[in-house]
């Protein structure tokens, strides 16, 4: 994810309009303009700038994994051999291009990654597991929690 090389300073109207937006990313212009009290035309203005610096990063669908098929959720954690720049260049790489992993995030703490995966069923769970981990030579070992429920997904940023 690439980030802008300098902040944009958001104010009360930019932080109002981002509030909205992440309730619902197609809400029309005009609807934000009356409730951000702003014209249409200042409003898509400052949408375009929050786009331009990198603050809006993307707008996506938000999809239930289980109505496409998708019936295991699991949060894997992920500890490499090493810590070396190349291990974790090629890691992220590699969780990135792989379309079952939602989120990957690399941490601190003794736990290289943490990973949201989402599968049809455990056998293609166990697939994806020894692709990914089980074969790969840089992963020492991995711990696979598998949700139950999804109580809360995507929620907005608190700001």
């Amino acid at each position: 994810m690439t980030r802008p090389a300098s902040p944009r300073s958001l104010d009360a109207f930019d932080l109002a309009i981002l509030r909205l937006l992440q309730t619902d990313a197609r809400t029309p212009q005009r609807t934000i303009a009356e409730a951000v009290h702003l014209s249409a035309a200042a409003v898509q203005r400052r949408i375009a700038a929050l786009e331009a610096s990198g603050v809006i990063s993307g707008n996506t669908a938000v999809i239930d994994p289980e109505a496409v098929g998708l019936g295991i959720t699991a949060i894997v954690e992920v500890h490499l051999e090493d810590e070396r720049t190349e291990s974790i260049r090629e890691a992220k790489a590699l969780f990135r291009a792989e379309p079952a992993v939602q989120q990957c995030y690399y941490s601190t703490g003794g736990i290289s990654f943490f990973l949201i995966v989402v599968t049809t069923d455990m056998t293609a769970y166990q697939a994806l597991a020894r692709r990914l981990f089980e074969d790969n030579p840089r992963v020492n070992r991995f711990r696979t929690l598998v949700a139950l429920d999804r109580v809360k997904t995507g929620g907005a940023l608190a700001f």
